[in-house]
């Protein structure tokens, strides 16, 4: 089985970096590409969330200055865990991870996979607003 793969835009915009810093980083041995018979430059999914995740360890919360979030979040499927029953599905946004609990049914029905595009829309009864001093 081979490894889930993104186009190096798709990792950049999740890495909120510019193709051009990927493409450093790959030189320097930070980020492990692969590339396509064609010779396109291709992203381990696995690589992305290193990086996201090396970046939370390292990144101080910073102050909040405003917020209201929108609903709507556009990503890439980095994990799906089934059973029986039902299913976690695991997005990155972004610099958010969204997780899904769902059916398997619906997994099934929505012919999810590791490395699809989704849109996680989110609905909360209560939604906070945050302001800082």
């Amino acid at each position: 089985m081979s490894t889930p793969t993104i186009r190096i835009g798709q990792a950049a915009e999740l890495l909120a970096v510019g193709v051009e810093t990927l493409r450093r980083w790959e030189l320097e041995g930070r980020l492990a590409t692969t590339r396509t018979e064609g010779g396109q430059r291709r992203v381990p999914i696995a690589e992305v969330t290193r990086l996201l995740a090396e970046r939370r360890r390292v990144t101080r919360d910073r102050p909040i200055v405003a917020q209201s979030a929108r609903n709507r979040f556009a990503g890439i499927v980095t994990r799906i865990e089934r059973d029986g029953v039902a299913a976690v599905v695991e997005v990155v946004a972004g610099p958010h991870r969204i997780v899904s609990l769902m059916t398997a049914e619906a997994v099934e029905e929505l012919r999810l996979a590791v490395g699809d595009e989704a849109i996680c829309v989110v609905k909360a009864t209560n939604v906070i607003v945050e302001v800082p001093r």
